[in-house]
Protein backbone atom coordinates (compact mmCIF):
# COMPACT_ATOMS: atom_id res chain seq x y z
CA UNK A 1 0.00 0.00 0.00
CA UNK A 2 1.58 2.92 -0.90
CA UNK A 3 1.21 6.58 1.25
CA UNK A 4 0.72 9.16 -0.61
CA UNK A 5 1.61 12.12 1.41
CA UNK A 6 1.91 14.73 -0.98
CA UNK A 7 -0.37 18.06 -0.08
CA UNK A 8 -1.25 20.45 -2.72
CA UNK A 9 -1.42 23.75 -1.64
CA UNK A 10 -4.21 26.13 -3.39
CA UNK A 11 -3.57 29.52 -3.03
CA UNK A 12 -6.82 30.28 -0.58
CA UNK A 13 -4.37 32.84 0.82
CA UNK A 14 -3.45 35.15 -2.11
CA UNK A 15 -6.96 36.04 -2.48
CA UNK A 16 -8.09 37.44 0.73
CA UNK A 17 -8.02 40.89 1.35
CA UNK A 18 -5.09 41.93 2.95
CA UNK A 19 -5.68 45.20 5.03
CA UNK A 20 -2.20 46.36 6.53
CA UNK A 21 -1.80 48.92 9.68
CA UNK A 22 -1.45 51.81 7.57
CA UNK A 23 -5.16 50.98 5.74
CA UNK A 24 -6.34 50.38 8.86
CA UNK A 25 -5.40 53.66 10.26
CA UNK A 26 -7.26 55.25 7.18
CA UNK A 27 -10.41 53.21 7.82
CA UNK A 28 -10.40 54.16 11.31
CA UNK A 29 -10.03 57.94 11.05
CA UNK A 30 -12.54 57.75 8.36
CA UNK A 31 -15.23 56.36 10.64
CA UNK A 32 -14.36 58.36 13.35
CA UNK A 33 -14.96 61.84 10.94
CA UNK A 34 -17.91 60.30 9.97
CA UNK A 35 -19.44 59.86 13.58
CA UNK A 36 -18.74 63.30 14.12
CA UNK A 37 -19.95 64.63 11.52
CA UNK A 38 -23.27 62.38 11.78
CA UNK A 39 -23.83 64.08 15.22
CA UNK A 40 -22.97 68.19 13.93
CA UNK A 41 -25.83 67.21 11.76
CA UNK A 42 -28.15 65.82 13.65
CA UNK A 43 -27.55 68.68 16.48
CA UNK A 44 -27.61 71.86 14.18
CA UNK A 45 -31.32 70.42 12.21
CA UNK A 46 -32.93 69.33 15.22
CA UNK A 47 -34.94 72.02 16.99
CA UNK A 48 -34.30 69.91 20.09
CA UNK A 49 -30.73 71.30 20.53
CA UNK A 50 -31.47 74.99 20.48
CA UNK A 51 -28.05 76.94 19.99
CA UNK A 52 -29.44 80.10 20.79
CA UNK A 53 -27.22 83.05 22.61
CA UNK A 54 -27.86 83.68 26.26
CA UNK A 55 -27.73 87.74 25.25
CA UNK A 56 -29.66 88.45 21.42
CA UNK A 57 -27.50 91.62 21.51
CA UNK A 58 -24.42 90.50 23.05
CA UNK A 59 -21.90 93.59 22.18
CA UNK A 60 -24.69 96.48 22.77
CA UNK A 61 -24.83 94.26 26.51
CA UNK A 62 -21.48 94.31 26.85
CA UNK A 63 -21.03 97.74 26.76
CA UNK A 64 -23.40 98.91 29.68
CA UNK A 65 -20.99 96.13 32.26
CA UNK A 66 -19.75 99.15 33.82
CA UNK A 67 -23.12 100.37 34.89
CA UNK A 68 -24.51 96.22 35.70
CA UNK A 69 -21.42 96.54 38.38
CA UNK A 70 -22.49 99.43 39.53
CA UNK A 71 -25.88 98.85 40.35
CA UNK A 72 -24.61 95.00 41.27
CA UNK A 73 -22.61 96.74 43.93
CA UNK A 74 -25.49 98.67 45.08
CA UNK A 75 -27.48 96.23 45.88
CA UNK A 76 -24.94 94.20 47.37
CA UNK A 77 -24.09 97.41 49.66
CA UNK A 78 -27.90 97.25 51.36
CA UNK A 79 -27.69 96.45 54.92
CA UNK A 80 -31.19 94.40 54.15
CA UNK A 81 -31.73 93.41 50.75
CA UNK A 82 -34.30 92.02 48.74
CA UNK A 83 -35.12 87.91 49.52
CA UNK A 84 -36.01 85.40 46.88
CA UNK A 85 -38.27 82.27 48.61
CA UNK A 86 -39.59 79.26 46.76
CA UNK A 87 -44.01 78.69 47.89
CA UNK A 88 -46.21 77.00 47.15
CA UNK A 89 -47.93 79.33 45.38
CA UNK A 90 -44.76 80.30 43.08
CA UNK A 91 -41.56 82.61 43.91
CA UNK A 92 -42.00 85.36 46.45
CA UNK A 93 -39.85 88.41 46.01
CA UNK A 94 -39.85 90.64 49.75
CA UNK A 95 -38.01 93.89 50.05
CA UNK A 96 -37.12 95.13 53.16
CA UNK A 97 -39.77 97.21 55.61
CA UNK A 98 -37.36 100.20 55.21
CA UNK A 99 -38.81 100.53 51.73
CA UNK A 100 -42.13 101.89 50.87
CA UNK A 101 -43.67 99.95 48.18
CA UNK A 102 -44.89 103.02 46.16
CA UNK A 103 -40.76 104.30 45.80
CA UNK A 104 -39.85 100.75 44.22
CA UNK A 105 -40.01 100.76 40.36
CA UNK A 106 -38.53 98.11 37.91
CA UNK A 107 -38.52 94.54 36.48
CA UNK A 108 -37.80 90.77 36.84
CA UNK A 109 -36.72 89.16 34.13
CA UNK A 110 -36.75 84.95 34.86
CA UNK A 111 -34.55 83.33 32.66
CA UNK A 112 -34.66 79.68 31.69
CA UNK A 113 -30.98 78.31 30.84
CA UNK A 114 -32.87 75.05 28.74
CA UNK A 115 -35.30 76.83 27.07
CA UNK A 116 -35.66 80.03 25.30
CA UNK A 117 -39.50 80.31 25.04
CA UNK A 118 -40.10 79.76 28.70
CA UNK A 119 -38.17 83.66 30.03
CA UNK A 120 -40.23 86.31 30.74
CA UNK A 121 -40.77 89.83 32.59
CA UNK A 122 -42.49 90.81 35.00
CA UNK A 123 -43.05 94.95 36.35
CA UNK A 124 -42.38 95.27 39.84
CA UNK A 125 -45.79 96.36 41.13
CA UNK A 126 -47.44 95.75 44.70
CA UNK A 127 -51.01 95.80 45.86
CA UNK A 128 -50.75 97.24 49.18
CA UNK A 129 -47.83 98.82 50.94
CA UNK A 130 -46.33 95.46 51.68
CA UNK A 131 -43.41 95.91 49.84
CA UNK A 132 -43.93 92.15 48.50
CA UNK A 133 -43.65 90.54 44.76
CA UNK A 134 -45.24 86.91 43.61
CA UNK A 135 -44.34 85.46 40.88
CA UNK A 136 -47.19 82.60 40.13
CA UNK A 137 -46.37 78.99 40.06
CA UNK A 138 -48.26 78.36 36.58
CA UNK A 139 -45.62 80.66 34.85
CA UNK A 140 -42.26 78.59 36.29
CA UNK A 141 -41.98 75.38 34.83
CA UNK A 142 -39.69 72.77 37.60
CA UNK A 143 -35.87 72.79 37.29
CA UNK A 144 -33.51 76.28 37.31
CA UNK A 145 -34.20 79.71 36.76
CA UNK A 146 -31.92 82.77 37.17
CA UNK A 147 -33.57 85.60 38.19
CA UNK A 148 -32.52 88.78 37.15
CA UNK A 149 -34.32 91.94 39.12
CA UNK A 150 -33.28 95.77 38.33
CA UNK A 151 -35.20 98.06 40.53
CA UNK A 152 -35.23 101.63 41.77
CA UNK A 153 -35.78 103.27 44.59
CA UNK A 154 -35.31 107.19 45.47
CA UNK A 155 -33.53 107.13 41.82
CA UNK A 156 -30.57 105.04 42.66
CA UNK A 157 -30.50 101.89 40.78
CA UNK A 158 -29.96 98.30 41.69
CA UNK A 159 -29.28 94.66 40.44
CA UNK A 160 -30.05 91.62 42.27
CA UNK A 161 -29.19 88.15 40.46
CA UNK A 162 -30.28 85.12 41.89
CA UNK A 163 -30.38 81.32 40.64
CA UNK A 164 -33.12 79.04 42.12
CA UNK A 165 -33.90 75.30 41.44
CA UNK A 166 -37.82 74.12 41.85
Amino acid sequence: MKNDNTSTSVGASSSRFKINWGTGIVIAIALFMSFILYFVIKVQTNSKYDNELVVEEYYKHDAHFQDELERMQNAYDLKNKPTFTITNKGVTVTFPAEFEASKIEGKVSLYRPSNKKFDFEIPISFSDSNPTLLIPKLNLVDGRWDITMEWQYDGKLYLSKETLYL
